[in-house]
C-alpha cells in the first residue's frame, strides 16, 4: 500500500468517525474532507471542487425546487384526503395507504419533503382514530425510502451513484432503469410491514395530557409579587432576579385577574401572579428572595399556560434547520419566531426537562411552543421547524397546480426519452416553476437544502480521491480475493451487505460515494459488467431501516413516534436481511453480469 492510499484511507476513516459521532454536521465534515484532500495535494483544485459542478449535484438542487413547487400548490392534499378516508376503515387499510402514498410520491419528489408534508396529517389521523402514532410513522418513513428506489429521481443517492458512473466513463442511469427491481423491493417491503412488521412496531400512545407528554410538571412555578419586592413597576428586561436565576416568564396575571402578554417592557406590579419555568436549584433560591411568594407543583395545562388567543403546539426541528447544533440562547429564538415561547424539548436521547435554552438541538427534536393563535401558522412558513399538532389546508391555484404538475411530467419524460440529460431537464423545470409563479426566486433558493448540496460536493471528493490514488482498486482487490472463488453473486452479496451496514451508521450519500468507485473496480477485477454492482450500492445505500440516523426520514420520525433505538433494530434488521437475500437473486436477474 502506497503512502497516498494510506493517507486517503486515514482521512476517510476520520470522516466516517465524525459522521458516526455527529459532533460536526455532515456537510461540515464533507467540506472539511474535500479541503484536506486539496491541501495534502491528493486532489488538485479542479478535482477538489468538481463536486459542485457534477451533474448529480445540479440535478438534486433543481429537484428540490420542483418538489417545493409541487408541495406549495396544495396538489398533494388530495392524497391526505385519501388517507383520511382509509383511516375510517381501520389500521390495516390506513397503513397500506400510507405506504403506497408515501412511496408513490417519493418516487418522483424528494422523500424528506414527502415525509414532512404527510407526517402532521398522519399524526392527527392516529390521534383522531385512536391508533398509536408509533404504528404509523415508521411505515410512513419506510414507505418513502422504498418508493425512493423506484426511479432515478427518488433520492439524491440514486442521482449521486449515476453521476459517479458517468465520471468513470460509464452510462448514466435511466430515469426508470431502477424501477424493475425497485418495485419488487417496494412490494416485498409492504408485505413485510403489513404482516410481520406490524407486530414488531411498538404501540406507544401519545398522551393528550400536556404534563404527561412533556414530563415537565415539577418546573412550572407560580410566584406572587408582594409590596416589599425590590423592583416594583420595572419592566421584565430589567428584573435582575429573573436574569440571575434563568427564569422564563410565561404569563403575568394582574391582581384584577387580567392576563397580560409578556414582553420585555411589561412591568411587574404588586399583586401580580407570574407563571415561570425554572430549574429545581433556581426554585430553591427563589424561595429565599424577599417580596415573592412561591407556589410549586403547578399542573402543566393549556389553562395555566395560555390565555384565550394562545395555544400550545409541537414543532419539529427539520433536517435543514438553522437550529441544528445551536442552542435557543445562541440562536435567539425570539427573533426567529416573535411572541413564541419554548416550554420544553423532546431530545433524541430522551426528554430535556431543564436548561431548555442551553440544550443543543438535533434534527428531529420536538419543541413544545406556546404561541398566539394568529402566529402559529408562521411556523410552517419557516424551513427551520415543522408544525406537528396543527395543519392548515393550502389554497389551490388550479392553473399554477396544473402547470407545475405538467412541468414535473415534462422533466421526467424528456430525461426518460433521452431528449435531454436529466440535469438539463431538471434545471429547465426549476426555471419554469419560477416563471409560472409557483415559487418566487427567494422561495426557490430557500427550497434548496444547501447542506445536502455542500455535503454531496464534499463526499464526491472521497470517491475521486479513492479512484485517483488507486485506493478503490486496492479495496476492490481485497474483496475479490476473498469472494471471487465463490462467483460474482457472492461478491455482489459482499458489496450489498457492506453498503447497507455502513449506511446505517453514517450518511447514505457518503457511503455511496465511497463504495461506488470500489464496486466499479471490483467489476473490472472479475471481468463482469459494473451495472449490477452499482445497482447493489444504490439500493443498499437507500434501503436503510436499522437505525434512526441511517436516513433523514428515520431521524424525522424518531421523536414524534416516541421510538427507541432498539425499535429500529427490531423492525429494520429483518427487513434489511430480507432485502439482502432478495438482492442477491434479483439484481443479477434484472441487471446481468
Amino acid at each position: 500500500m502506497s503512502f497516498e492510499i494510506a493517507l486517503v484511507f486515514g482521512i476517510i476513516g476520520i470522516a466516517m468517525l465524525l459522521f458516526f459521532t455527529e459532533r460536526l454536521s455532515i456537510d461540515t465534515v464533507s467540506i472539511l474532507v474535500m479541503v484536506t484532500f486539496m491541501v495534502t495535494g491528493i486532489l488538485d483544485v479542479k478535482e477538489g471542487f468538481a463536486g459542485f459542478s457534477n451533474y448529480a449535484t445540479i440535478t438534486i438542487g433543481a429537484m428540490f425546487v420542483i418538489s417545493a413547487a409541487i408541495l406549495k400548490t396544495g396538489l398533494l392534499d388530495t392524497f391526505i384526503q385519501l388517507m383520511n378516508r382509509q383511516a375510517e376503515r381501520g389500521p390495516f387499510f390506513l397503513l397500506l395507504t400510507i405506504m403506497l402514498v408515501s412511496g408513490l410520491l417519493s418516487a418522483f419528489i424528494n422523500d424528506t419533503a414527502v415525509v414532512a408534508l404527510l407526517m402532521p396529517a398522519v399524526i392527527q389521523m392516529g390521534r383522531k382514530n385512536d391508533i398509536p402514532v408509533s404504528q404509523l410513522l415508521m411505515p410512513l418513513s419506510f414507505g418513502a425510502l422504498m418508493g425512493g428506489v423506484c426511479t432515478l429521481l427518488g433520492t439524491s443517492t440514486n442521482i449521486l451513484v449515476s453521476g459517479i458512473a458517468e465520471r468513470e466513463g460509464l452510462p448514466q442511469f435511466g430515469v426508470f432503469e431502477m424501477s424493475k427491481a425497485g418495485i419488487v423491493f417496494f412490494a416485498v417491503g409492504i408485505i413485510y410491514i403489513l404482516s410481520i412488521g406490524r407486530w414488531l412496531i411498538p404501540k406507544r400512545k401519545s398522551s393528550s395530557d400536556l404534563s404527561e407528554s412533556t414530563n415537565l410538571g415539577n418546573y412550572l412555578v407560580e410566584i406572587t409579587i408582594d409590596e416589599d419586592f425590590e423592583q416594583l413597576n420595572e419592566p421584565v428586561f430589567k428584573q435582575s432576579i429573573f436574569k440571575k436565576l434563568g427564569f422564563e416568564i410565561l404569563q403575568i396575571v394582574r391582581a384584577d385577574g387580567k392576563k397580560v402578554r409578556v414582553y420585555p417592557n411589561s412591568s411587574i406590579q404588586v399583586g401580580d401572579l407570574i407563571r415561570v419555568t425554572c430549574e429545581k436549584d433556581a426554585l430553591e433560591k427563589l424561595e429565599k428572595e424577599k417580596g415573592i411568594s412561591v407556589k410549586t407543583e403547578l399542573e402543566w395545562s393549556q389553562e395555566n399556560l395560555t390565555d384565550e388567543d394562545q395555544k400550545i403546539v409541537e414543532a419539529m426541528v427539520t433536517p435543514q434547520s438553522r437550529l441544528i447544533n445551536r442552542t435557543l440562547d445562541s440562536f435567539n429564538f425570539r427573533n426567529l419566531l416573535p411572541e413564541m415561547v419554548v416550554l420544553g424539548i423532546r431530545h433524541r436521547p430522551g426528554l430535556v426537562d431543564n436548561l431548555v435554552k442551553k440544550t443543543r438541538l438535533n434534527p428531529g427534536d420536538i419543541l413544545l411552543i406556546r404561541a398566539p393563535q394568529e402566529s402559529i401558522y408562521t411556523i410552517d412558513k419557516k424551513n427551520d421547524l415543522l408544525l406537528l399538532t396543527e395543519s392548515k389546508a393550502k389554497s389551490i391555484n388550479k392553473i399554477q397546480s396544473i402547470l407545475t404538475l405538467l412541468t414535473l411530467i415534462a422533466v421526467i419524460a424528456l430525461a426518460a426519452l433521452n431528449v435531454l440529460p436529466i440535469a438539463v431537464s431538471a434545471v429547465a423545470g426549476a426555471v419554469l416553476v419560477i416563471l409560472f409563479n409557483s415559487l418566487d426566486p427567494k422561495e426557490a433558493y430557500d427550497a434548496i437544502d444547501w447542506k445536502v448540496i455542500f455535503m454531496l460536493a464534499g463526499v464526491l471528493s472521497m470517491g475521486a480521491a479513492l479512484e485517483k490514488t488507486g485506493g478503490a482498486e486496492y479495496l476492490g482487490n481485497l474483496i475479490t480475493e476473498n469472494l471471487q472463488e465463490h462467483g460474482p453473486r457472492a461478491v455482489l452479496a459482499g458489496v450489498f451487505g457492506l453498503t447497507f451496514l455502513l449506511t446505517n451508521v453514517m450518511s447514505n450519500n457518503a457511503t455511496a460515494a465511497i463504495i461506488a468507485p470500489i464496486a466499479i473496480s471490483i467489476a473490472e477485477n472479475i471481468g463482469v459488467e459494473s451495472r449490477p454492482f452499482l445497482m447493489a450500492v444504490t439500493f443498499a445505500a437507500s434501503l436503510s431501516f436499522m437505525t434512526p440516523m441511517g436516513y433523514q426520514t428515520n431521524t424525522m420520525i424518531y421523536n414524534p413516534g416516541k421510538y427507541k433505538f432498539k425499535d429500529y433494530l427490531i423492525v429494520g434488521t429483518p427487513l434489511n436481511i430480507i432485502f439482502w437475500v432478495l438482492a442477491i437473486w434479483l439484481i443479477p436477474l434484472l441487471y446481468p453480469f
